[in-house]
């Protein structure tokens, strides 16, 4: 019964950051897609991701203080990425790099999050599918990728792929409304991962902004509900 009652006042909280998240997020999309807009992404993109960190952080019952711990550390350096990666790069030419260092890191937080309570590789099988998915897009990818760019990709993809590959595997053995949150998020951080690789390292997407900045507060929008240890409502 309290946890029943912790839901239902739950619930209309979190529509309401819901719709919050879903407004400033569409505020950054219409800035990166827009030129003379450009000030709503540099400040909508960050601040929509300190709102999800801080969903993630008033999100209670937590499945662990450890997972909602490590899944803090993946947002919270998520958000370093995200400023290091609006950086253009006549300005700090370093930040492609940074910004991939700074996502490397938030896999890791992610992937410590999917391991405090699940088996790593206890599903070859996932990783096997997952990885092929990896092997097919990186020949693809390799000769957009300069020299200096090649061993820290791979590096970055080798750690994305296995924090999804964990994610996948971790619902299929409990199974938890929680677990089904971080699956469906890790899967969304591929896809959004993957466009944003084609978009540059093969050739300009169509609607670049939209699908690769969507899908990201996709993917963290369910990683951070995935804190939460109680049916979803979005």
């Amino acid at each position: 019964m309290k946890l029943e009652a912790s839901v239902s006042k739950a619930g209309p909280a979190v529509s309401g950051n819901a719709l919050a998240v879903a407004i400033v997020a569409a505020l950054a999309i219409i800035g990166a897609s827009v030129p003379d807009l450009i000030w709503l992404y540099y400040c909508c993109k960050p601040l929509t991701t300190l709102m999800i960190f801080r969903m993630a952080w008033d999100s209670v019952p937590a499945v662990s203080l450890r997972y909602r711990r490590a899944v803090l550390i993946g947002i919270g350096f998520s958000l370093l990425g995200d400023i290091f990666l609006m950086l253009p790069a006549n300005v700090f030419a370093a930040g492609f790099i940074l910004g991939l260092a700074s996502f490397l890191v938030a896999h890791l937080g992610f992937l410590r999050a999917l391991t405090t309570d699940s088996k790593l590789f206890a599903r070859p099988a996932v990783f096997a599918g997952i990885g092929l998915v990896g092997a097919l897009n990186l020949p693809i990818l390799w000769p957009g990728l300069s020299a200096d760019l090649r061993i820290p990709v791979v590096a970055y993809v080798a750690c994305l792929l296995t924090m999804t590959s964990q994610a996948i595997a971790r619902h299929l053995s409990l199974q938890t409304p929680a677990s089904r949150m971080a699956a469906i998020g890790a899967a969304f951080f591929m896809l959004s991962d993957t466009l944003l690789a084609y978009d540059r390292f093969r050739a300009p997407l169509p609607q670049s902004a939209l699908l690769i900045l969507a899908t990201y507060y996709l993917a963290l929008w369910h990683i951070a509900r995935s804190v939460r240890n109680a049916p979803p409502a979005y």
